[in-house]
């Protein structure tokens, strides 16, 4: 990469109140040329020259996969470039251990979960002040110091952080690094998987934590929030800078701000057994769950786009955890071919009551009914075999396995031949069910622009992109009830952005109902039939999505007033 595409950021003319004498105005606090960095035989890195100056917040963007972080992990040494010179404030720390540049300021927070779930929040705390355990007053500042920052977690002071909410615990993993007084704060994915609300509130902590002097890097997937967060971004595609200067210039570069995974267009996505397509209102195919138990196919499907017969019914769900009650008394109707949306704040218990009708737990009240079924008592695995699936938050996938390989399984109830022996001596059934499904392999790696990554381990891939494989592996399932916990999670602005069609596509085609949990109002907004609102585990809420996101409630505990926050994607225009 050529000097000129390196980033020319204006050095501030105050000084970071940590910064060390050697850091002079013209040295820049962070300065990477030529970074390279592999997985094994895999490169995901390629000459990447960044220049970050004293002060400033920068936004480090990009497609899934690009190497966004990456590059965080080669700066602050969780791994080791095998080309390159990191330099901090003027000093060669290329290849340093990750204790030994943390010691002189440069501090990550991890995306996702950075916190120990089964230690309590002052706990976390005292573990986070091991650069300044040999002073015990100066621990002790820093913990008051957080505590006024952050005042929630004073009072969750003796819970265990696992069981915080997903805002809490990021707001935990802030607190830790900010203890230890970065001169360089990173921060991979500070929104993953979280309310508006609480997006604003730690935007204002990031904003704060800068105006102390702090030189924050910020891995975002989002632009809209992004140009609330830096006036200037990097962006990167396929381990390369692409683009860098103001964060508002990518409003005018379509030609980077595009998808590269999710096709805008694309084929249909057919049904996996070749027949009875409940896209074009019949009967939706009988699946039998055991020699003894069926699930009988329901008359009354939806015409000229109304819902009519109830596919999924909840009655006075309820679950409690000690004494936590995370779903109080839950009642929703999901109909035939519609997209229902799950809004409410972290903690709110919408991933509970997935987890209550898919299975995965049982309820302590209340009934679950499937196509008219009583199903409260079946197993998972009974469930999913009546078609009703489900995705995760956290993509669980198997990490040794190749993406086609991960596909492949999940065709497994769909292949026309499983029979042991056949498959072992190489029978001609045996031979042509596999060869089906490597062809409806490939169609799935084309729709969702993972060829390039067919040969790949799971484990290699960033947080987006194994999105973006689950996603391809519940096409796969043919479902006829999916559950969607936060598709869009860790996924890029513009793969958000072309998932709400992907979505209608599946739901028009496929003929299934889809219940969604979402942070991304534009997204919801644009698939959804009709929205539930939960908080403290119970319904506030319900109507169409206009109704639900504009009632007073929802706003008070769920959206707030923070627009780049809730509208995550979606157009926006550039300040004038």
């Amino acid at each position: 990469m050529s000097t000129d595409d390196t980033i020319q950021i204006e050095a501030t003319s105050r000084m970071p109140a940590t910064a060390d004498p050697v850091s002079a105005p013209e040295v820049p606090a962070l300065s990477c040329r030529g970074i390279d960095v592999a997985y094994g035989p895999v490169q995901v890195l390629f000459g990447v020259d960044v220049d970050i100056r004293q002060n400033e917040i920068v936004a480090l963007l990009g497609t899934n996969g690009a190497g966004k972080s990456t590059l965080l992990k080669a700066v602050s040494g969780l791994v080791k470039p095998t080309s390159g010179t990191v330099e901090f404030f003027g000093e060669d720390i290329t290849g340093k251990a990750a204790n030994h540049t943390a010691a002189k300021g440069l501090i990550q927070m991890p995306g996702g979960k950075g916190v120990f779930p089964t230690l309590s929040v002052a706990e976390n705390l005292k573990l986070a002040c091991w650069l300044l355990r040999k002073d015990k007053k100066a621990a002790a500042a820093a913990r008051d110091e957080v505590m006024d920052l952050f005042p929630i977690l004073g009072k969750r002071s003796n819970q265990l952080a696992g069981n915080l909410s997903g805002g809490e615990q990021q707001m935990l993993s802030l607190a830790q690094v900010f203890m230890n007084r970065p001169k360089i704060l990173l921060i991979d994915e500070l929104s993953l998987g979280l309310a508006p609300a609480i997006v604003g509130e730690l935007t204002d902590v990031v904003h704060t934590i800068h105006q102390q002097g702090v030189t924050i890097i910020v891995v975002e997937q989002s632009v809209n929030v992004a140009l609330t967060l830096a006036q200037r971004a990097i962006f990167m595609e396929k381990g390369q800078v692409r683009f860098e200067g103001p964060t508002s210039d990518l409003l005018e570069r379509p030609d980077i701000l595009r998808s590269v995974f999710i096709a805008g267009e694309g084929p249909d996505v057919a049904d996996e057994t070749g027949e009875g397509e409940a896209g074009d209102g019949g009967e939706v195919p009988q699946v039998e769950v055991n020699e003894t138990t069926e699930i009988p196919a329901q008359d009354g499907a939806a015409t000229d786009g109304q819902p009519t017969a109830t596919v999924l019914e909840t009655k006075g769900l309820v679950k409690r955890f000690g004494g936590i009650t995370a779903v109080n008394g839950v009642d929703l109707q999901l109909h035939e071919h519609q997209v229902l949306g799950l809004v409410g704040q972290n903690g709110a218990g919408k991933t509970t009551l997935f987890d209550i009708i898919s299975g995965f737990l049982p309820a302590d009240e209340g009934e679950i009914l499937y196509r008219g079924t009583a199903i409260t008592d079946w197993p998972a695995h009974e469930r999913a075999r009546n078609r009703l699936g489900r995705s995760f938050q956290d993509a669980r996938l198997y990490p040794m396995l190749t993406v086609a390989e991960t596909i492949t399984v999940s065709l497994e109830r769909h292949l026309g031949s499983r029979d042991i022996v056949a498959a072992a001596m190489r029978l001609p059934a045996s031979l042509e069910s596999e060869l089906i499904a490597m062809e409806r392999v490939d169609e799935l790696t084309e729709l969702m622009g993972l060829g390039g990554y067919r040969d790949t381990l799971v484990g290699e891939l960033s947080t987006g992109t194994r999105r973006v494989v689950e996603l391809a592996c519940i096409l796969a399932q043919d479902p006829g009830v999916l559950l969607l916990d936060e598709p869009s999670g860790g996924v890029a602005q513009k793969e958000t952005e072309a998932l709400g069609p992907l979505l209608k596509r599946v739901q028009s085609v496929t003929g299934c109902a889809i219940m969604v949990i979402e942070h991304d109002m534009p997204l919801l907004r644009s698939i959804c039939d009709e929205m539930y609102a939960l908080e403290l585990g119970g319904v506030i809420a319900q109507g169409t999505p206009e109704h639900v996101l504009n009632h007073p409630r929802v706003i008070e505990s769920y959206l707030g007033t923070d627009e780049a926050a809730i509208n995550r994607s979606g157009a926006v225009t550039k300040a004038s």
